[in-house]
Formats: C-alpha cells, sequence, structure tokens
C-alpha cells in the first residue's frame, strides 16, 4: 500500500525564480521517495534591482506578482496540500523587499518568508546529501546564488562550519564584490579544510547543473578540477551571444554563468579539492524535505 503527498517548494533566488511540485511516495518499511514532479523556471533578476538600487523595480514588482498567481494556480491544479515560499538575498536587502511580500500575500495568496543565509545552508543541508556524503570523507558543499554564495564543511557525515558570503553571480556581474570578500572566503576555506588530508566539492546550483550537463557524464561521476578550469577558460573565448547560440545557454545564465565557475574553481583550489560531485538539489528541494520531516 503506497501514499502519495504532494508539496510544492518556491524559490525566489536573486537570478530567478523557481516552483516545484514533489510527490512524495510512503511505503511502509521503506524511505520516502522525494520525486519531481514539475519545475517551473522565471527568470526575473531581483538581485539587478536589490545590489544595484536597493529596491525592487515596479515593473518586476509587476512580474512577480504575476509569476505568483501563475504559481498559485499551478499548485491548485497539481492539489498540492502543502507548500512554503522562501526569498534569498535580493528581498533580504531590498528595503522595499517586506513590502512587496506583502503585496505578494494580498495579490496572489502566497506568503513568503525572507530567510537568511544561515538558515538558506541549512534547509539546502537538508536535502538528500547523506546519499552523497561517504561517512568517512570530508566535503565542502558550495551552492551558488545570485546573491550569495553558501559553504557547508562535512566530516564523518556532519556539518562542521558553515558560513554565507555576499558573493554571487549577480553580484559579481554588476562589478560589487570587492577583493576583500574573495580574501576572505579564501581564507575562511583553508582555515576549515586544513585540518583534512582529502576534500571533495560538491556543488549546487543552476550554474554548476548547466555545467555538469554539458560535460554529457552520468549523474554519479564527478567533474574535475581539470575539467572545471578548462570550462572556464572556454567560455571566457566566447563572446554573451555565442554562448547562447552554441551552448543552448538561456540569456539569463550566459551572462552569469563565468562568474559562477570563477567561484566554484576558486573553492576548488583553496580547499585541495580534485572533483566537485553536483547531484540535482537546491533550495527548492530542501524546502520540500524539510516540511516533510517538519524542520521548518
Amino acid at each position: 500500500m503506497i501514499n502519495i503527498k504532494k508539496y510544492a517548494a518556491i524559490d525566489i533566488g536573486s537570478n530567478a525564480m523557481r516552483l516545484l511540485v514533489c510527490n512524495i511516495v510512503e511505503q511502509e518499511g521503506k524511505a520516502p521517495q522525494f520525486n519531481k514532479s514539475s519545475l517551473v523556471r522565471v527568470p526575473i533578476r531581483l538581485g539587478q534591482d536589490a545590489f544595484t538600487v536597493g529596491e525592487i523595480s515596479d515593473d518586476n514588482i509587476e512580474r512577480m506578482v504575476d509569476a505568483m498567481k501563475a504559481y498559485k494556480l499551478l499548485m491548485k491544479v497539481h492539489k498540492v496540500e502543502r507548500y512554503m515560499a522562501c526569498a534569498t538575498s535580493a528581498m533580504r536587502e531590498a528595503f522595499n523587499g517586506n513590502e512587496v511580500a506583502e503585496l505578494i500575500q494580498q495579490e496572489a495568496e502566497i506568503k513568503i518568508d525572507i530567510i537568511d543565509g544561515k538558515k538558506e545552508a541549512a534547509i539546502i543541508a537538508s536535502t538528500d546529501l547523506h546519499t552523497f556524503i561517504k561517512p568517512d570523507q570530508t566535503y565542502l558543499f558550495v551552492d551558488v546564488g545570485g546573491g550569495s554564495t553558501e559553504f557547508s564543511l562535512f566530516d564523518n557525515g556532519k556539518i562542521i562550519a558553515s558560513k554565507s558570503f555576499k558573493n554571487g553571480t549577480v553580484r559579481l556581474l554588476n562589478n560589487m564584490v570587492n577583493d576583500l570578500v574573495w580574501v576572505e572566503i579564501e581564507k575562511w576555506i583553508k582555515t576549515v579544510t586544513e585540518p583534512f588530508d582529502n576534500v571533495t566539492l560538491i556543488g549546487s546550483g543552476g550554474n554548476i547543473n548547466k555545467l555538469f550537463k554539458l560535460s554529457g557524464k552520468k549523474q554519479d561521476l564527478p567533474l574535475s578540477y581539470f575539467y572545471i578550469n578548462s570550462q572556464y577558460q572556454f567560455l571566457n573565448t566566447l563572446t554573451y551571444e555565442q554562448r547562447i547560440s552554441e551552448l543552448g545557454l538561456n540569456p539569463d545564465r550566459a551572462d552569469v554563468i563565468i562568474y559562477a565557475t570563477r567561484i566554484y574553481l576558486n573553492a576548488m583550489k583553496w580547499s585541495g579539492a580534485r572533483n566537485i560531485y553536483v547531484p540535482k538539489i537546491g533550495l527548492s528541494d530542501g524546502i520540500v524535505k524539510a516540511m516533510y520531516y517538519g524542520k521548518i
């Protein structure tokens, strides 16, 4: 006898918004299965407003309200029984972020939780990471977003250290990350990984997923430092238009993928990692699992 629950998660990021609808299959004596039923991504770049002007523009507020109304209808059609909407650094830093969240609650009847970097890292870490993490190994988990990057160090299956830095792809695109932030990240990574001999990276985020897809590798195989480095060099030789036409990247991915690759590359270099695993997980997956297991 199986029981199926329908949960949904809305991830309001700095580069895009996502609605994930998930079927949770429960069967006696077995661990629940989390199967993606639908994923709808809308490229509303809130970080462009929040990080450069400090507020979300009227145009993007209108687009957000429309997107949320559409998400509400999609959840109704899917018969979603429970959902949660989380917003990250762009909504966090825009001075009208709370005002926009209130408007969306009125217009679309969706409540938005604006979460901090620490909670974001904790939610992502509550995904199926344990299936990728071997208990006798050390991993640096790196989630690159538009506004921030979350790092978590795992050893013996437990989080040893976790930190969020204001260094994301949309900030880098707008030349808003000074050298001191890079120095801080380097120092933090080197300090937390220094006691461990072999560190392996786990990468999360739309850009690393795209790099993995371009590699043509099987899901359970890692990408090497050499591959990430060569892709970084290759992407830099292409124009924005070529990255769209030749690699098939979305316009809102083609201008930020180089910056994301640089973050992963530096994280590998500073931790001494030779490989990076790319499980298909993110904040929306974490929200669903955290809801199911009663963590949020």
